[in-house]
């Protein structure tokens, strides 16, 4: 055995490992890098970039992530279709075989980080990877501990992370090759037979929506920034989170999950996991930047002839991602904290074409639509998915929830009333008879719009009320098309526009109906109608 930093506080035998091959403990970014190229784990683009592929996985697995039920934290899992139980033994059996793997290969590499920028909520974590370019990618995404701090680092939860194990499905309690399962109250994460690397910060985030409500915080799956105040961005992948939220006039608190304590706000990451499909310089000339930064990881990005990257290339997936750290993107916080937020923004990709580009939400609407998370799932980011397909996910990241949706909700609705922050509903999907009749809302639309929801430049009296969903909606917005405002008079048949949106709100009904018991009358009452 053989070290190339050194030597860990917490030693690797603590999770029962005792390698043959090389170690590399805590490298930097520039050694992984190199490291991953001369292993052929990834190339470099024309400016140094590293670029991994991932193989057939280039999404979530959500079928194959489990949760280990035995007595302790599990007991206040809500199991179902997402939260998905298996035994004991069943996580024995892979636990064995993934040490057995990671404890014979030729090179180990241990990343120790934290997640959670405020010191007071912080959790420390480490993976422990046979692929340089996954503890890379973990140096990017989690809070980088100084050198005294990892000379001192005690890993609540660790990651075995073995993508070249594969299950075998009859035999070792799973679905596929595929398996993602978190144990709990061992500290312990195990994943294998996927390289995709967003399967490694959705675990440690799953973690800390499970444990942080206890002590009464709020754990989101949210963008942030702020400016002369703080706003959130709800939304599942793909409905502008990261676009939104990287904005020039606005310093970046982070793009993906956030903690609300009693003080503000706190990212949960050292870093970004941008989409990059469509990426353009002028929609988007932060992250953008970040994809010519040597440090960047690309994942699945096709490369041109000239090993530029062509971002318009989906021939590996919809789904291509950039991991930068924060400090890549000039305009943000200096340490990823943010106070009391005034503005909370749900984002959805109505696929068909029926809610305005913005809505004003009363504390009610935004209670209702909170828990039932209305969106689209984007292609690419699970496995399976081509096109737009309609779906609610409570939260606004139910995958990632392991709690009953009314503890968050509730928490939430708790939150606003008590710092009477601003909610508002934007639709970053279609108009104009939805998907594949139209194109998606342009982004400089959705951002004028966005601005000046959070300036209020927009009258209180230049208002209407939408009669289906009884939301706010805006009459006149400069910089923006008058005709897209009011969805129905985008659609040339109006009597369809109709039939549709009844569809939508039968469908919200229909949906909410089995959180009712743990509602409020006045939540109920901010469902949508359906209109004769």
């Amino acid at each position: 055995m053989s070290e190339t930093s050194d030597k860990l506080f917490t030693p690797i035998s603590t999770h029962g490992l005792n390698p043959k091959g090389q170690l590399h403990l805590n490298s930097g970014w520039e050694y992984l890098h190199k490291k991953s190229v001369q292993l052929e784990e990834a190339i470099l683009t024309y400016d140094g970039v590293l670029l991994a592929t991932t193989g057939e996985r280039t999404g979530r697995s959500p079928n194959d992530r489990f949760i280990v039920k035995e007595p302790g934290l599990a007991d206040d899992v809500w199991w179902g279709d997402v939260n998905r139980s298996t035994t004991p033994y069943t996580f024995e059996i892979l636990l064995d075989k993934i040490q057995e793997h990671l404890n014979n290969v030729d090179n180990l590499f241990v990343k120790d980080a934290f997640c959670g920028a405020d010191i007071n909520y912080r959790m420390p974590v480490r993976l422990i990877t046979e692929k340089a370019w996954h503890a890379a990618f973990m140096h990017n995404m989690f809070i980088r501990p100084t050198s005294e701090e990892i000379s001192k680092h005690v890993p609540k939860y660790t990651i075995l992370h073995a993508p070249e194990l594969k299950a075998i499905p009859g035999q070792d309690g799973v679905n596929s090759e595929v398996f993602v399962i978190l144990a709990l109250d061992r500290g312990l994460v195990i994943i294998g037979g996927t390289h995709y690397a967003g399967e490694i910060k959705k675990a440690i985030f799953t973690i800390m929506n499970h444990i942080l409500p206890v002590d009464g915080l709020l754990p989101m799956h949210c963008s942030a920034n702020t400016g002369k105040d703080s706003a959130l961005f709800f939304g599942l992948s793909g409905t502008g989170k990261t676009t939104l939220s990287a904005d020039p006039n606005r310093a970046l608190v982070g793009d993906d999950e956030h903690g609300w304590s009693s003080d503000g706000i706190f990212n949960f990451e050292g870093g970004c996991y941008a989409k990059l499909i469509d990426l353009k310089k002028e929609d988007e000339p932060a992250i953008y930047a970040t994809t010519k930064m040597p440090g960047s990881i690309l994942e699945n990005v096709v490369l041109n002839a000239d090993k530029t990257p062509d971002f318009k290339n989906k021939t590996l997936t919809q789904n291509t991602r950039g991991s930068y750290p924060i400090e890549y993107i000039q305009n943000r916080t200096s340490n990823s904290m943010a106070g009391h937020p005034r503005n909370i923004v749900f984002l959805t990709c109505d696929a068909f074409g029926i809610l305005p580009p913005l809505s004003k939400l009363t504390p009610e609407q935004a209670a209702y639509h909170f828990i039932s998370g209305y969106t689209a799932k984007v292609a690419g980011t699970e496995m399976g998915i081509k096109e737009p397909q309609a779906t609610f996910s409570t939260c606004f990241g139910e995958p990632f929830m392991p709690r009953h949706p009314s503890i968050y909700a509730d928490l939430l609705s708790k939150k606003i009333k008590t710092h009477n922050a601003k909610c508002w509903l934007i639709n970053t999907g279609w108009v104009a008879g939805g998907y594949g009749e139209s194109s998606r809302i342009k982004i400089k639309w959705t951002r004028t719009l966005l601005n000046a929801a959070l300036n209020d430049e927009i009258d209180e009296n230049d208002y209407i009320i939408d009669q289906r969903f009884g939301f706010s909606v805006p009459k006149y917005c400069p910089g923006v098309p008058n005709s897209i405002l009011q969805p129905r008079e985008t659609w040339p048949d109006k009597k369809k526009f109709d039939n549709v949106a009844n569809l939508l709100s039968k469908m919200f009904i229909e949906n909410f109906e089995k959180y009712i018991d743990k509602c409020s009358e006045e939540v109920i009452a901010a469902s949508p109608i359906v209109l004769n």
